[in-house]
C-alpha cells in the first residue's frame, strides 16, 4: 500500500526535525545527508530535493534556534527602567548561550560554526541583537535617560562593546566565571556612555 503523498513543507519540515535531532545526539560532523534519510525512511535525493548541502540544513535549524532565543527575550518586562533592561537582556542572552554550550554542545557547534560568516544565521543573530539594543536605547531617549542622537549607530556600537560575552566565539574561550562581572561592567560603562554623551 503506497503511502499518502505529503506536502513540500510538511516534508521539509520532518527532515529539520529529524536533522536536529540527530545534531544534537551526534554533533554535526558525524551526521550524513544519507543517516537523515534513512532515519525518515526516504531517499537522499529526497532530502537534498529541500536542502541542497548539509551545511544548507545546519544554517536553517541555526537559524530557528537563534529565532527561539530571542523570542525568550521579548518577555522581559518592559516596564524596568532601560538602563536596567540593556543589563537584563545582556545578562539573558549570555546565559543562554551558556546554557547551549553546556546541554547542546552540537547545536552551539553550529552556531559557532555560522557566526562569523556571511550565512543568513550569522547576519540574523546581528541583526537581532542591534534591533533589540535600538528598542532599549530609544526607551532611554524618549525617557530622558539617553542622549545620543542615532539609536540605530549606538545600537551597533553596543552590540560590538558586548561582543566578548555575547559572541559565541568570545563564549568559548572565556573563563565562565569571569562572565557575569565582566557583563555588569561592561553595561555600566555603556550605560554611563548613553547618559554622558561626548561634546562634540
Amino acid at each position: 500500500m503506497r503511502r499518502p503523498r505529503r506536502k513540500a513543507e510538511e516534508t521539509r519540515e520532518d527532515i529539520l526535525l529529524k536533522a536536529e535531532e540527530l545534531f544534537r545526539a551526534q554533533g554535526f560532523s558525524r551526521i550524513s545527508i544519507a543517516d537523515i534519510a534513512a532515519a525518515l525512511d526516504m531517499s537522499p535525493a529526497n532530502v537534498f530535493k529541500h536542502f541542497h548541502t548539509k551545511t544548507d540544513l545546519a544554517v536553517t535549524i541555526t537559524e530557528r534556534h537563534i529565532k527561539r532565543m530571542t523570542e525568550r527575550l521579548a518577555t522581559l518586562d518592559e516596564i524596568v527602567p532601560p538602563e536596567d533592561r540593556l543589563l537584563r537582556v545582556a545578562q539573558r542572552l549570555m546565559e543562554s548561550h551558556l546554557h547551549d554550550l553546556q546541554q547542546s554542545p552540537y547545536i552551539f557547534e553550529m552556531v559557532l560554526m555560522t557566526a562569523d560568516t556571511e550565512f543568513p544565521s550569522g547576519l540574523l543573530y546581528k541583526r537581532l541583537l542591534e534591533e533589540k539594543f535600538e528598542t532599549i536605547i530609544r526607551a532611554g531617549v524618549a525617557a530622558g535617560i539617553y542622549h545620543c542622537a542615532d539609536p540605530a549607530q549606538s545600537a551597533r556600537a553596543v552590540s560590538a562593546a558586548l561582543a566578548s560575552v555575547l559572541h559565541p566565539v568570545f563564549l568559548v574561550r572565556c573563563e565562565k566565571d569571569e562572565l557575569p562581572e565582566r557583563c555588569r561592567i561592561l553595561v555600566d560603562l555603556i550605560n554611563t556612555a548613553l547618559q554622558n554623551p561626548l561634546a562634540k
